[in-house]
């Protein structure tokens, strides 16, 4: 026998396969290490090609397994040797459990990069080992007064596992919950000898108990559980311990789990989770590089099959099994899914998972990308059995087939959910409609689709004739319909869509748009799906449709640019009346513009009552233009408007002065007042485009429209009230004569900001407030949940604001800068300051887009639930917490308010 010193050759059988493998000089530096330790041993692999094939093939494929094997030589190469040979685990020690873990672990990878076993085998085998080692680990920490069951979660639940999968795992016992504990922590610490085990899946993660009894899991799905809890039922399985006990706790799961359909809402949420998870892959960088969490990598497949057990699966008792292949084959034998699709994502499925598998059994690391390092990518590559050619070099070859992969899946996933639907409602009047009509409306509404019929009808409308844009509405229908599903309210979303492309004209431009820009398809469904009123402004402005998601495009001009646009416009019409009309439509595409940057989140609260403020002053300025003033004559904003803070549906709080005494001058100005009002007005509701109000001017509605500055000072200096000096907080020239607003504001700025407040002048604003609580939330409004006049909300807040800068002489502009000016004075503590921001800007931004929501002004939340669920899905929330983010904002927001407004002592 040689002995390690030996100076005999490596068999050149084996250095052959060295020079053709993946990595010929990793190869051949192991094959000499062995040659030293083990020669007859390498001499005898050599002889037997299979063996030689399978040891070449892992010292190419994974450094870690190389070292195992240079570490334990002789057993390693028995077990390349015997690899159709599964050896059954030792239940010894722990330390007797890991040797064999790691051969049994080298065996299945021999078996895998020798092309012996598919992946869907290797998935079971790997899971197999997880089982193994569990169940030896309960073993091993048997105890008399305990019974534990392990339910294998994830990829070991399904019987997919990866090489380097964390083992998920939860408990479920019977017995002293101490002995539970301290059982199932060592069963873990064995295991965690042999794999990464995770157990944070359990109720309440790592707060809550780690074993539970059966009625204990039953309790917290039936109270607390999330969805995506549910989700994760779909892979449980019962995998080691008490094996009957552990079907008890799953016959229970696949109760809860399918007793009932699975909700809109629940869906939703699962794939908000989803997007957030892309979200951060992105923020990352990963893009494609991302097999599993990027856009077209393994979760898209994972997740799709998934959701569709869900929304199906309490009717199809088939539809209940755990492993992703498996269920993809009966989702398309059942017609869920077209089998042409369930084949390509089958494929994908595949090669994405064998691509993984390569990454992990370099060094056993959970890794999910692609390399940077062109070194590491092109050993990538070659495991993979990709060699340059001419067409590139291995690494090219792969990138391009994984990009070209990633491109199908994800357009597969995007389209998957409704493609069977349409081919149902295709084939309506025949028997082969490839998902049943029950199917159909259960997915529909899982997707927030209520109602099946009409839904039917108006795809029908949206698909009928062969013209070119109805071909290429076909096509994209299956994505409208994915986009309209993760809007508020789907049925309206259809609905204005169907509207939007029923003239052959605007079916035309619209289809255009879509081929051209899928972006600007998918924001036009966001924007039908939340907003009746701009579903109606794109109906009659299609060619805005192409901006929507250019952020840029639809920013807010400045005050100069709108007003010339406007004049522009109006300057092409005849009379008043077309005038107004083309005023109105200009008005409403810029609506639409701060609109939309407010559903993208392209704006914040302070930006669109900026950029709504702005639209405001060019309508009017406009406006007066368009009357050709014969006088000095400007128009000062109060309230909201004079603030720079205005909301969606907020009226144009007016004063009105002139220069000039003469009775042609008070005409002359009188005529400019009522034409304005008339014009911004409207002569009917539907011409309207500000309700605009005058009664803050001086003697409220029985004074004049517009008076001269003397007239306002003597009015101011001699009768006017504290609230009227209140109101003057707010007093900003916002069109006409600039020079004269001024003056105006000169004026009355020593009576304004000058004198403080007296303690009567407090009194009067805290009596005016308490009425306002009092008096004025009108009929059928919440007062619980009033987003103006509540406890804690926007009136309170105003209402402080502007007391302590009369009180203490801080000028700012509106309430948020008044916030911050007040804490810079040092007259309001900073975390006080904080607190009312905090739930003004909440208030503001939930009283905003319930107004898009409801397409009319309304100051409390809803209370209808189906109006309450719109309004929370379009703030990416539940009706829910809405409510208690409402209460804990308003409740603290509140509690300084009683303090520092009503100066009640702070409560403790």
């Amino acid at each position: 026998m040689a002995t390690p010193g030996d100076a005999t050759p490596i068999p050149s059988g084996l250095l052959d396969l060295a020079d053709r493998s993946a990595s010929p000089a990793a190869v051949r530096v192991a094959l000499a290490r062995l040659h030293e330790s083990v020669p007859d041993a390498l001499d005898d692999s050599a002889r037997d090609e299979p063996l030689a094939h399978s040891l070449v093939a892992v010292l190419a494929a994974s450094r870690s397994l190389t070292r195992l094997i240079e570490a334990r030589p002789l057993d390693s190469l028995a077990t390349l040797a015997t690899n159709g040979i599964r050896i059954e685990p030792p239940a010894t020690s722990p330390e007797e459990l890991v040797g064999w873990r790691n051969l049994e672990f080298l065996r299945i990878a021999a078996r895998d990069l020798t092309g012996i076993d598919s992946l869907d085998t290797v998935g079971a085998n790997l899971a197999a080992l997880g089982r193994d080692v569990l169940d030896v680990a309960c073993q091993l920490t048997g105890e008399d007064e305990t019974s534990i069951a392990v339910i294998g979660m994830g990829k070991l639940g399904g019987n997919e596992l990866n090489y380097s999968s964390d083992i998920d795992v939860m408990f479920v016992g019977e017995g002293s919950r101490q002995a539970l504990d301290r059982r199932a922590r060592a069963i873990m610490d064995i295991a965690r000898k042999c794999f990464r085990v995770d157990a944070n899946l359990r109720p309440e993660g790592r707060d809550g108990p780690l074993v539970r009894t059966v009625e204990s899991y039953e309790a917290y799905w039936d109270r607390w559980a999330e969805p995506w809890e549910f989700q994760a039922l779909l892979k449980a399985r019962p995998v080691a311990g008490d094996l009957a006990l552990g079907e008890r706790w799953f016959e229970a799961a696949q109760r809860w789990l399918w007793a009932r359909p699975f909700d809109a809402e629940a869906l939703r949420s699962l794939r908000a989770m989803k997007a957030r998870t892309e979200a951060e892959v992105a923020r990352k960088g990963l893009g494609n590089r991302e097999l599993k969490l990027g856009p077209g990598g393994i979760r898209d497949i994972e997740f799709t099959v998934q959701l569709l057990q869900l929304v199906h699966g309490h009717l199809d008792p088939d539809l209940r099994g755990a492993t992703t292949l498996t269920m993809l084959d009966e989702l398309a034998d059942a017609g869920y899914v077209d089998h042409s699709d369930a084949s390509k994502m089958a494929s994908a499925y595949r090669e994405l998972r064998t691509v993984e598998h390569r990454l992990q059994l370099v060094d056993e690391q959970q890794v999910h990308t692609l390399p940077t390092d062109a070194v590491a990518l092109d050993h990538l590559a070659r495991v993979m059995g990709r060699r340059d050619e001419p067409r590139g070099t291995a690494a090219e070859q792969l990138e391009r087939e994984l990009h070209l992969i990633q491109t199908t899946v994800r357009g597969i996933h995007e389209r998957v959910y409704f493609r069977p639907l349409l081919e149902a409602f295709a084939r309506a009047t025949t028997d082969g409609a490839p998902i049943s009509a029950e199917a159909t409306e259960v997915r529909l509404a899982a997707f927030g689709f209520i109602d099946a019929r009409r839904t039917a009808a108006a795809l029908g409308e949206l698909t009928r004739g062969l013209n070119r844009s109805s071909r290429l509405m076909q096509q994209m229908l299956p994505l409208l319909l994915d986009w309209l599903s993760l809007s508020p309210d789907p049925d309206l979303g259809l609905l204005l869509i169907r509207n939007l492309l029923t003239g052959p004209r605007q079916s035309r431009q619209i289809a255009e748009t879509f081929r051209e820009s899928p972006a600007a398809a998918q924001s036009l469904c966001t924007i039908a799906g939340t907003s009746r009123l701009l579903g109606d402004i794109i109906a009659a402005n299609p060619d805005l449709v192409a901006r929507l998601p250019l952020p840029e495009q639809l920013a807010t001009k400045d005050l100069n640019g709108l007003v010339a646009t406007a004049t522009a416009s109006m300057e092409l019409r005849d009379g008043p009346s077309e005038q107004q009309a083309s005023l109105r439509r200009w008005q409403q595409r810029n609506l639409l513009g701060i609109a939309a940057r407010d559903l993208f989140d392209h704006a914040d609260v302070e930006q669109v009552g900026r950029d709504l403020t702005t639209l405001a002053e060019a309508t009017i300025e406009s406006a007066l233009q368009s009357l050709e003033p014969q006088i000095p004559f400007a128009v000062i904003g109060l309230g909201r408007f004079g603030a720079a803070e205005l909301a969606y549906g907020s009226d144009l709080d007016v004063i009105f002065v002139h220069q000039g005494s003469s009775a042609d001058d008070i005409d002359e100005a009188r005529r400019l007042a009522k034409s304005l009002m008339r014009m911004i007005g409207g002569s009917t509701p539907a011409a309207r485009l500000y309700e605009i109000d005058c009664d803050l001017r001086p003697e409220g509605k029985n004074g004049p429209l517009s008076r001269g500055i003397d007239s306002y000072a003597i009015y101011w200096r001699e009768h006017a009230l504290t609230w009227e000096r209140q109101a003057m907080t707010r007093a900003r020239v916002v069109a006409g004569n600039r020079t004269l607003g001024d003056e105006l504001l000169d004026e009355i700025e020593p009576w304004v900001w000058g004198p403080g407040l007296s303690a009567e002048a407090i009194r009067d604003i805290r009596r005016m407030k308490a009425r306002i609580e009092a008096e004025r939330i009108p009929m059928g409004e919440d007062p619980d949940f009033h987003l103006k006049l509540g406890r804690g909300s926007l009136s309170d807040i105003e209402f402080t604001v502007q007391m302590l800068q009369l009180q203490y002489d801080v000028k700012a502009t509106g309430t948020i800068d008044g916030l911050r000016a007040l804490a810079q004075s040092d007259v309001l503590d900073p975390e006080d300051a904080a607190i009312l921001d905090e739930a003004y800007e909440f208030c503001e931004r939930v009283r905003n887009r319930w107004f898009l929501v409801n397409s009319a002004p309304s100051d409390s939340m809803p209370t209808q639930p189906e109006s309450a669920l719109w309004l929370a899905r379009s703030l990416d929330t539940e009706p829910g917490a809405l409510r208690e983010h409402y209460r804990r904002v308003t409740r603290r927001s509140r509690s300084v308010v009683e303090r520092v407004f009503y100066g009640l002592p702070a409560k403790s």
